[in-house]
């Protein structure tokens, strides 16, 4: 066997393989040139292994001058295919340099064809056989040529080309494709230059054996190229994926892809672009056939929209109606991106489509609706107003703006307020603005300016407005005119003012004979003390302690008669007492201690229940004493008939649920009926018969003026229980 037969035919034959390959690939990929510089890089290296084969196999020195003078051709072509896939694939390498290199070569070609018998040798005088793989192969001898070294030059310059775009890439980028692209060129090309030097000048006893270090160079080209190839064949894959997912999300979304090849005017698009279009022929169709497919109304815009976007930035939007065959009608927005030329001519148009039908419909319910609320709020009998997120007004109706006399644009966002009346104005800001951060709906009055210079009162109520979400979209308004109604107020205000002063009067008059009616007690009291102290002193073993009971007792009846007149006195003259902070539980003791004698002479065993730590009410103390003293005295008048020994009276104090303090007076007499008890505080009621005096009503006019209650109860066994019910002094009430 001929181990470099089969070495070289190998060599050879896999050139060729990888070759074909990549030359199929380059015919399926046009742009893939990289793929032909490669074919035609691996066809010469072939080429050279089957001239140094035929060199290695010569019989005679004509057939080795041939094989050498021809495979200049091969080398020449690997020296210009290397330095353009290097300036390629690497995107490096100074452009001069390759010139310089590919000129070389081709000067080393012209004088190989120029010289007998080749470039290289001058003349072959003989063969020499030598052993080479263990095999014996023939190598030349002869008298070398000098302008061999053009060819050796163009090596030179390959190397320093190849060398020169290697370190530019490798600081560039890709270090590991530069690396074993240029690392390898660099590598196999100076072992080539160096191999055929020293064989050719006839240095070292070897063949031309050039084509072993160009198969390295093809065999890294050939991986670099196959790996990219499988990477480009997982990003096809990826970019499958990835336009199926971007297919469902735009079907999805309901977008539509189409593309307009602008240089043959033809016009594609997705099948379910055609269906909404309602073309049914699945060729390409011209832009004249679009056009005709739309709105007439639409025609023109849409063309202009393209003119646009052709001249311009290469920007496509547009909005338009299909016309489908049926005759019905489609709303389509189209957005489009123009690609140009080197020459900056728009060459095609590629972009997406979406029917937005229903949202022109909606956006048609919504004109209406919008149309509909405008011509009610016009007509509406009130001013409407509405404002936005910002607080600021977006709307009057002509209600609002024939009132103010002023345009719409006067009166949006902060302009409504210069009509407010001034006293009002901060009033009117401040619950507008609280009201609108707590996004709550607001009541307010203030004065509004008319177009003829009159404020009027208005009644503003403004109520937060939200969407179906919840999100917040502002408020919206009514007001209406309430001068009538503030008028109408005024007068009432002043009616009740005369009223209550009426019933004052007749409060009074009432109140005064009901003291008067109270002053008799004192008196009586006085002159019945005055009598017992007479009959005491007749004698005369007199007891001089009871007199001087009976005159003290005299005094404090007199004070007390002097109180009344004078309280009385001032109520006839000013209408009004001074009311103070009051300690109940004395103004209790006070009047029992006050009655003392009476309850006595009545034989009426009295119990004071008073609760410790009360509160101040705010009351008049004679006033309170006078309600006190007209009870009490009521309910010894009611025990009269009750027999001696059962004749008792409890008065007690406490809080009133935490509200005020009450005042209960309970005692044991012969009672009343329930359905009556309300009929006690009428005014003259009855008389003494029922053992309910004239002062009842004018005592729940007393505690009702002190903001208190007077009202009466029915005991369990019998009698009749008085509370009164007074209201706490505090700060804001002292």
């Amino acid at each position: 066997m001929s181990w470099v037969t089969v070495i070289w035919s190998m060599t050879a034959s896999a050139c060729l393989t990888l070759a074909l390959i990549h030359g199929l690939v380059w015919h399926k990929q046009r742009e893939a040139w990289a793929s032909l510089l490669f074919a035609v890089l691996a066809v010469a290296t072939a080429a050279i292994a089957g001239c140094e084969l035929a060199m290695m196999r010569a019989e005679t020195t004509a057939g080795f001058g041939l094989a050498l003078r021809w495979i200049h051709v091969p080398a020449w072509v690997v020296t210009v295919s290397l330095v353009g896939f290097v300036r390629l694939y690497l995107h490096a390498g100074r452009p001069w340099l390759a010139w310089t290199v590919c000129g070389m070569r081709t000067l080393a070609l012209i004088l190989n064809f120029l010289f007998s018998p080749n470039l290289n040798y001058r003349e072959i005088s003989g063969l020499r056989h030598i052993t080479f793989l263990g095999e014996p192969v023939v190598a030349a001898e002869g008298i070398s040529n000098h302008w061999m070294l053009a060819g050796q030059a163009s090596f030179l310059l390959l190397l320093i080309f190849v060398v020169d775009a290697t370190r530019t890439a490798w600081r560039l980028g890709d270090r590991r494709r530069v690396l074993a692209v240029g690392g390898s060129a660099i590598f196999f090309v100076t072992v080539a230059a160096a191999e055929t030097t020293l064989a050719l000048w006839q240095l070292v006893p070897w063949p031309v054996i050039a084509s072993l270090p160009f198969l390295g160079i093809v065999a890294a080209m050939e991986y670099e190229l196959s790996r990219d190839m499988r990477r480009a064949a997982q990003l096809a894959r990826g970019l499958q994926a990835s336009e199926a997912r971007i297919s469902l999300a735009a079907n999805a979304a309901g977008l539509r892809h189409w593309e307009w090849d602008m240089v043959r005017d033809e016009l594609w698009a997705t099948d379910r672009t055609k269906a909404r279009t309602g073309a049914a022929r699945p060729e390409p169709r011209r832009f004249d056939h679009f056009l005709q497919s739309l709105h007439p109304d639409d025609r023109e815009p849409v063309s202009h929209a393209v003119a646009k976007s052709m001249n311009g930035d290469g920007e496509f939007e547009s909005e338009y109606r299909i016309l489908l065959p049926a005759g019905a009608t489609r709303w389509v927005v189209a957005r489009g991106q123009v690609e140009f030329n080197g020459a900056g001519k728009p060459v095609r148009m590629r972009g997406v489509s979406l029917d937005i039908t229903r949202r022109k419909e909606a956006e048609e319910v919504l004109r209406e609706t919008e149309a509909r609320f405008r011509t009610m709020a016009d007509t509406a009998p009130v001013l409407i107003w509405m404002a936005g997120t910002d607080k600021l007004c977006t709307f009057f109706n002509k209600g609002w703006l024939d009132f103010t006399g002023r345009t719409l644009e006067q009166e949006l966002g902060n302009g409504w307020a210069k009509g407010v009346h001034g006293k009002d104005f901060d009033h009117c800001l401040e619950v507008y603005f609280t009201s609108f951060d707590a996004r709550r709906e607001f009541i307010m009055e203030y004065r509004l300016r008319r177009q003829d210079g009159e404020f009027r009162w208005v009644l503003d109520t403004g109520v937060p407005r939200f969407a179906p979400d919840g999100a917040f979209l502002g408020y919206i308004g009514t007001c209406i005119d309430i001068t009538e109604r503030k008028q109408t107020e005024l007068e009432m205000a002043q009616q009740r003012n005369e009223l209550a002063h009426l019933s004052r009067v007749t409060m009074l008059g009432e109140l005064s004979g009901s003291l008067a009616h109270e002053l008799n007690q004192p008196l009586t009291a006085i002159l019945s003390n005055a009598q017992a102290a007479q009959r005491f002193l007749a004698h005369d073993n007199a007891d001089l302690d009871n007199v001087r009971e009976i005159l003290k007792d005299i005094v404090a009846e007199d004070k007390r008669a002097g109180e009344i007149i004078r309280r009385l006195r001032l109520l006839l003259k000013k209408g009004e007492v001074q009311q103070l902070p009051l300690d109940v539980n004395e103004v209790v003791q006070e009047v029992l201690k006050l009655l003392h004698s009476d309850l006595v002479n009545h034989r009426v065993e009295t119990h004071a229940e008073l609760a410790p730590d009360l509160p101040p009410v705010k009351a008049d103390r004679v006033q309170i004493q006078q309600v006190l003293v007209n009870l009490v005295m009521n309910a010894c008048d009611a025990m009269a008939g009750v027999p001696t020994g059962s004749c008792r009276l409890i008065v007690r104090t406490g809080l009133a649920d935490g509200e005020g303090v009450r005042i209960s007076i309970a005692d044991q007499g012969v009672g009343i009926a329930t359905e009556n008890l309300e009929k006690v505080f009428e005014p003259f009621f009855t008389t003494k018969a029922d053992g309910m005096g004239l002062g009842l009503s004018v005592c729940r006019s007393i505690i009702t003026a002190h903001g208190g209650r007077l009202w009466a109860a029915s005991n369990p066994d019998r009698g009749i229980t008085f509370h009164v019910k007074l209201p706490i002094a505090t700060e804001a009430n002292p």
